[in-house]
């Protein structure tokens, strides 16, 4: 178990002391390019009998009669039976500069009491956003995972059979608001906010693009750099008139980047699990960790009496107690660097438990210079 330990301990000190270069399209998205959410509700039909009990799930059955009511077929006063049919919530995801007639996978889940769509297909369903306008349509057969089946004494059900997946099952309507080439300059969100790494991004993007020749006079001014910080989150990168907006965000993409980190411990007390990040440092501290067991054994023996003694048979007991004390002795740790650090915790012998308990007394007592993230 230690060595296990102080070998997975070694493996993150290596990952986390390497170099963290990475793009910059890897730790930012540019704002306002990202997709749309839609919904719908729709009918499946062509179920084994798994279908939805109209009398319990009402709204099958309105959505049935509207449906035929459309199709010009009256239905009305007429007590439906059928259970092979099942409502249903359609949702997916509009990329970015979706065109229209381009093809999107959506995900299908029931509402009602069907108990399996498989082998159901789902019918002719509009997927509306949240401004209530209808972008994509969606009909298919539909891809069941899960599955079910039951007898008189047993059933069994593995995965969901009551969610299903069509790829490529919808169609884009109508394109989602918002054409690249109208915007005169560009947003970068960092996925995990930091000034420092904001700052490396925008001088990253000025060195690369400072040597060459644009009209700056659209841009503010010669001395205006082409990319600046806006806060921890942020960076505006104003884009050069003359270049393509899909090629500038391409190579501004690819630039190399090392983002900063915080320094941030975290602990998983169910699983054992402790990661320590790179810039972690503990200050010189003196620990000692002990484990005391006591071990109480009750081994009771039976006393029998002499022949013809008149005597009683008794059982006798017998308790033994054991006292098992491990580790105990002071130890120096200290961390100023993470390797460092995960050699002077691996000497201790520790396990993760105790490793978990010895780093929260460490930043109780103001000797851990990072953040303590206990889940």
């Amino acid at each position: 178990m230690k060595r296990l330990l102080a070998a997975t301990l070694l493996v993150l000190a290596g990952l986390a002391s390497a170099s963290a270069a990475t793009r910059i399209k890897d730790v930012s998205s540019v704002q306002g390019v990202r997709e749309n959410q839609l919904i719908g509700y729709g009918l499946v039909i062509g179920l084994q009998g798994t279908g939805d009990t109209l009398r319990n799930s009402p709204f099958t059955e309105q959505a049935m009669q509207s449906m035929l009511d459309r199709l010009g077929i009256s239905t009305r006063g007429i007590p439906l039976r059928a259970r092979n049919v099942a409502a249903v919530a359609v949702t997916a995801d509009l990329p970015a500069f979706a065109g229209v007639g381009s093809r999107i996978d959506i995900n299908v889940a029931s509402m009602g009491d069907a108990t399996s769509l498989r082998g159901g297909t789902l019918l002719l369903t509009p997927l509306t956003a949240a401004d209530g306008q209808t972008y994509a349509v969606a009909q298919g057969q539909l891809a069941v995972t899960g599955f079910t089946a039951e007898g008189q004494a047993e059933s069994i059900t593995q995965g969901i059979p009551t969610a299903a997946r069509i790829p490529n099952g919808a169609l884009v309507e109508k394109p989602a608001p918002g054409v690249l080439n109208e915007l005169t300059s560009f947003v970068l969100e960092l996925n995990n906010p930091d000034f420092a790494t904001a700052a490396r991004v925008a001088d990253v993007i000025n060195a690369r693009f400072g040597k060459m020749k644009f009209d700056y006079g659209k841009l503010g001014g010669p001395n205006k750099p082409l990319a600046q910080e806006r806060d921890l989150r942020s960076v505006v990168v104003q884009r050069p008139p003359q270049m393509n907006p899909a090629r500038f965000l391409a190579m501004i993409g690819d630039l190399p980047i090392e983002p900063d980190t915080p320094a941030r411990v975290v602990v998983d007390q169910r699983s054992g699990t402790v990661v320590i990040g790179r810039n972690v440092k503990i200050s010189t501290v003196a620990v000692t960790q002990g484990n005391l067991t006591v071990r109480v054994t009750e081994t009771p023996e039976v006393s029998q009496p002499a022949p013809f003694s008149d005597g009683e048979t008794v059982v006798v007991p017998r308790t033994d107690i054991g006292i098992e004390q491990d580790g105990g002795y002071l130890a120096v740790v200290r961390g100023p660097d993470l390797e460092t650090l995960v050699q002077g915790l691996n000497r201790m012998g520790m396990r993760p438990t105790d490793i978990i308990a010895v780093l929260q007394a460490i930043k109780t007592s103001g000797a851990l210079q990072a953040d303590l993230v206990v889940q």
